[in-house]
């Protein structure tokens, strides 16, 4: 299917988006409610402006709306066009009657519970993706959407709030480091997919070592605090799939459409930042078995310690039936018992009893039963 520009109907065509993965809920309907998933506060909307080509320097323009001076697709060389903050959904109306964005691309850019996707509207290609970073405070990840368009000559990127991956990409802009400026739009689309999935590997690093941490704790002392980093671990991981998971079939489909705005040189890199995806999907899908094998341990070793409590806890129950059986036995109101008219029938008693307690806990101690 494919939205054409300028049409408000869905027509047959070229959307090429594919998901062969599980069902992903919203935000709003998922049972995992991560802490980063609380709603932010509107931020001022920032315009990052960089024109690009081999033989000037760079031009960068910044401000809080758009200007006249930000150009879109009608001068020689590459413009990117960095928007942080969508909460103001005029600019994102400026911006897409600049480049004659389709309505329902707008909607989409502004709506930020889309899985990543992408879509060919012949004029550009609309890509969405999430970008991952790792809260060192909280210790957890956090998850933005990232929304990029690629003309045929600019590339317009929008992102939920200021402060993002991409700031290498810009070093190598200013300094002229690489093929960046000597390739086109294309390039630079590619640049910043592969940033944000070379990005996903940090925060994996990240998460293996706090699942080496818990491991240790588990192994050491678990209790209820352990259970609780342990299915908080695997929900970050099981939201952190729904959010990468349907990458790989985005990139798949750019590496396979026909689109005169990816040229044959890019699409060799493509298909490296889809091998990368795969590495990171799989990686994700190992350290869910190893939260989901801890949850294992854990469940196993609090069974385990309830039974060496119920063992010490029969052993001194079994010990306690033959006493209890001398005590009720020479505890009958009988008038005619010949021990008790012994003198030394209380002491002969008690030793009887504490030589029953010395026998039972050597051979417990021989069978090993603690």
């Amino acid at each position: 299917m494919c939205l054409k520009a300028g049409s408000d109907r869905v027509q047959p065509g070229r959307m090429v988006t594919m998901d062969r993965s599980p069902a992903i809920r919203k935000r709003s309907e998922s049972r995992i409610v991560p802490p980063r998933e609380t709603k932010r506060q509107p931020l001022p909307v920032t315009l990052s402006y960089i024109h690009y080509d081999n033989d000037h320097p760079v031009i960068e323009l910044q401000a809080h709306e758009l200007t006249r001076e930000m150009v879109l697709g009608k001068s020689a060389g590459v413009t990117w066009l960095d928007i942080d903050g969508i909460n103001q959904k005029d600019i994102l109306e400026q911006v897409g009657a600049r480049i004659d964005l389709h309505p329902l691309v707008i909607e989409d850019i502004h709506t930020l519970t889309q899985r990543p996707k992408m879509e060919d509207y012949e004029d550009y290609l609309y890509i969405i993706l999430k970008m991952i970073s790792w809260n060192e405070a909280q210790k957890e990840v956090q998850i933005e959407q990232v929304s990029l368009i690629l003309g045929k000559d600019y590339v317009v990127s929008f992102k939920e709030d200021p402060g993002d991956i991409f700031d290498p990409v810009r070093m190598r802009l200013r300094e002229g480091k690489g093929r960046i400026r000597k390739m086109g739009a294309d390039y630079l689309a590619y640049s910043l997919l592969d940033q944000v999935v070379d990005n996903y590997f940090t925060v994996l690093e990240n998460l293996g070592e706090q699942i080496a941490f818990l491991e240790e704790d588990l192994i050491r002392n678990p209790d209820k605090s352990t259970l609780q980093s342990i299915h908080h671990l695997k929900g970050e991981l099981i939201y952190l799939r729904k959010s990468v998971w349907p990458l790989r079939e985005a990139i798949n489909s750019l590496e396979r459409i026909e689109s005169p705005l990816l040229g044959p040189e890019t699409l060799v890199y493509l298909r490296d930042v889809y091998d990368h995806t795969i590495q990171v999907i799989d990686t994700i899908e190992t350290y869910r078995d190893m939260v989901s094998g801890m949850l294992d341990i854990y469940l196993s070793s609090v069974s385990n310690r309830m039974n060496e409590v119920m063992k010490v806890l029969t052993i001194i129950a079994t010990i306690f039936i033959p006493l209890t059986f001398i005590v009720g036995v020479y505890g009958m109101n009988f008038r005619y018992m010949p021990e008790l008219q012994w003198p030394a029938g209380y002491f002969l008693v008690w030793g009887v009893m504490i030589s029953i307690v010395i026998g039972m806990v050597m051979y417990f101690k021989r069978k090993g039963w603690f």
